[in-house]
């Protein structure tokens, strides 16, 4: 059977059609800790990624650089955001003014944070929250059931769609299953890092979105590897464009959401959906994009 084309789309929680090849805005206000970004290039990523059919887009009210907001900088390029659009936020991380992480939200302070994505966003619901847990490299272990119980009454409120959980351990996601329903899961993988594997397999079974974050590698990971580079080859392709193309043939589960702050990475990103992997892709990606020996 033909691995499904990232153009292809999915329903979260059987309602809300999402394409499986979105956006992640994380990079339009700027790197992280460094300076911001050239504002009116954000906007101009921002509303090409709708042009090109990104209308999957994954924000947090946490992403920002100096002045720039990423919420702020897709109300400005979108609103009023067009018919079929959807929009996903992530509460959970605290960060001060400073850009210093700040700990995790206690229950009693996630209402304002969802407030506070609504009012930048300038929306009345939004489609799908992430409670976000844990920073990356810890233990993951902490129960969220209280927390997400106070997403799951901001749901009955009418005031979110869908819900999601971010950087979580299978454990978490039952945990979290128990309290509500789970459209999806956002946790790091992609060709390079296949370690949450069996999470991605349980999550098509149920069917629960998986968006992973750092597809493309991501943080301090090289993009690089032996048979990552030949199957780019094969394709005429860059060994992005095969990552993007890969999670969507690797699970019917996975929506990738790649993000960039240029526009030339952003059309080179997209141009991965015309991309149809192969089962001989497939197997020599399986081990992770590097060869047997390497």
């Amino acid at each position: 059977m033909e691995p499904p084309s990232p153009t292809s789309t999915l329903a979260l929680d059987g309602t809300t059609t999402v394409p499986r090849l979105g956006f992640g805005a994380m990079q339009l206000p700027g790197r992280w800790n460094g300076p911001a970004a050239d504002r009116a290039v954000s906007v101009a990523v921002a509303r090409r990624a709708v042009e090109l059919g990104a209308l999957h887009i994954d924000t947090a009210a946490f992403y920002f650089s100096g002045g720039n907001r990423a919420n702020e900088i897709l109300r400005e390029a979108l609103h009023p955001y067009p018919a079929g659009v959807t929009i996903a936020t992530k509460v959970g991380p605290l960060r001060d003014a400073n850009g210093l992480m700040a700990g995790e939200a206690e229950p009693g302070q996630l209402r304002g944070l969802v407030e506070e994505n609504l009012r930048e966003l300038g929306v009345d619901v939004l489609d799908l929250v992430y409670l976000r847990v844990g920073r990356l490299g810890t233990d993951r272990a902490d129960s969220l059931a209280e927390r997400f119980a106070v997403l799951a009454d901001l749901r009955e409120e009418g005031l979110v769609r869908h819900l999601g959980v971010s950087n979580v351990t299978r454990a978490q996601l039952d945990e979290a299953r128990t309290v509500a329903p789970v459209a999806a899961v956002q946790n790091q993988f992609g060709v390079l890092d296949q370690r949450d594997g069996d999470l991605v397999d349980f999550c098509a079974t149920v069917d629960i979105a998986y968006m992973p974050f750092f597809a493309l590698g991501g943080g301090h990971s090289p993009l690089d590897g032996d048979a990552l580079a030949k199957v780019a080859e094969r394709h005429g392709a860059t060994p992005f464009q095969i990552a993007v193309a890969w999670g969507p043939a690797r699970s019917p589960s996975i929506v990738q959401i790649p993000g960039t702050a240029s526009l030339a990475h952003l059309e080179e990103n997209m141009a991965a959906a015309s991309i149809v992997l192969d089962a001989d892709d497939l197997s020599l990606l399986a081990a992770g994009g590097r060869s047997a020996g390497a």
